[in-house]
């Protein structure tokens, strides 16, 4: 039938009638809430490109716990930054790491919460990689000097940076995390992370995959609220050229036949057409990561007043979940469950 019998209109008239025939509706239970855990007590330092966002010390990481907990979101994700760094990221596979004691210490206070362990190694290495670095540059001229001949000679080694993704991964379920994350995009990672968890008798942690991680510039607040960012070159050898679809669905092919139970798409809204191509082609659990460069462009537009702040942000949650995602990583992740209660 056509116009004048049919009227979309109709089913649009009042919020009542819109609320009632919703096709996609929020909700705090599909949240994670990101956490910067860093050295000291009693730190609550904000970062400056993500207001709102802040670096935390153990003691207030726990108490931001029981406040997520409280709001009905059922799980964060933690991102570690060390008291020190080296060439094989030892804090991130110590037991004494500091992720490791943040994960135990939420877990002693707000044990009904799941914990997501981010494992990558960028935030843990000197020179901001996430993985191990061959480079021939010599050793006996200025930093400065050795710094531009790397950028152009070096190398991430793959094969011999799984052995420490996997010693990371056993050392977080140690300390108690329900769920493991790898970020680093190595290949052939998930298959050494199940392989050491189940050797570890931890074959009931999950593997929550970041299989579609592209190399985009909307990761630069991150990078300055974790310490990450690379001291020479980039990530463009390892993470995902942005313009390929295709191989995104051939990343979470493979790391599905490795093992992993659930997969994300990184970032979120500039790539809702492949996260919508891996909710048609694959029946598993689908995260996305709204990163920070998505979270920072709407604080900034909102705090020059140049958009409806809560309208905008509840919008873009949205559309990342009418994409396919069922569980969403997001720094609103507090204030959306504010506006949904």
């Amino acid at each position: 039938m056509a116009f004048p019998t049919d009227r979309p209109r109709r089913l649009r008239r009042t919020e009542a009638i819109r609320s009632f025939v919703r096709e996609t509706r929020l909700s705090p239970e599909g949240f994670v809430y990101p956490l910067f855990v860093c050295p000291g007590e009693g730190v609550r330092k904000e970062v400056r490109s993500m207001p709102g966002v802040f670096n935390l010390s153990v003691d207030e990481v726990v108490k931001e716990c029981a406040e997520v907990k409280s709001l009905g979101i059922p799980s964060v994700i933690l991102f570690g930054l060390p008291e020190s760094k080296d060439e094989v990221a030892t804090d991130a596979w110590s037991d004494d790491g500091i992720v490791q004691k943040a994960a135990r210490a939420i877990k002693r206070e707000v044990p009904a919460l799941l914990l997501m362990g981010d494992v990558c190694l960028c935030e843990y290495m000197s020179h901001g990689h996430c993985g191990l670095v061959e480079t021939t540059a010599p050793r006996s001229v200025g930093a400065a000097s050795v710094a531009a001949m790397i950028a152009e000679d070096y190398e991430i080694l793959n094969d011999p940076t799984l052995e420490l993704l996997a010693r990371t991964a056993v050392a977080q379920a140690k300390a108690g995390m329900d769920i493991i994350a790898p970020s680093d995009m190595m290949d052939g990672r998930v298959d050494a992370i199940r392989t050491a968890l189940d050797a570890a008798d931890y074959q009931n942690i999950p593997i929550l995959s970041y299989a579609a991680k592209f190399a985009s510039g909307f990761y630069g607040p991150f990078r300055e609220a974790a310490d990450s960012a690379p001291h020479f070159g980039d990530r463009r050898s390892y993470q995902m050229d942005p313009a390929n679809l295709r191989e995104a669905m051939r990343e979470i092919e493979l790391d599905l036949e490795e093992g992993a139970d659930m997969i994300m798409v990184k970032p979120a809204m500039p790539y809702l057409d492949v996260l919508h191509e891996a909710r048609l082609r694959f029946d598993v659990p689908l995260a996305a990561y709204q990163v920070s460069g998505e979270y920072a462009m709407i604080k900034a537009a909102a705090l020059n007043g140049w958009m409806d702040y809560e309208r905008v942000m509840m919008e873009s949650l949205l559309c990342i979940e009418r994409a396919g995602a069922s569980i969403v990583l997001t720094y609103f992740a507090k204030e959306a469950a504010r506006l949904l209660a």
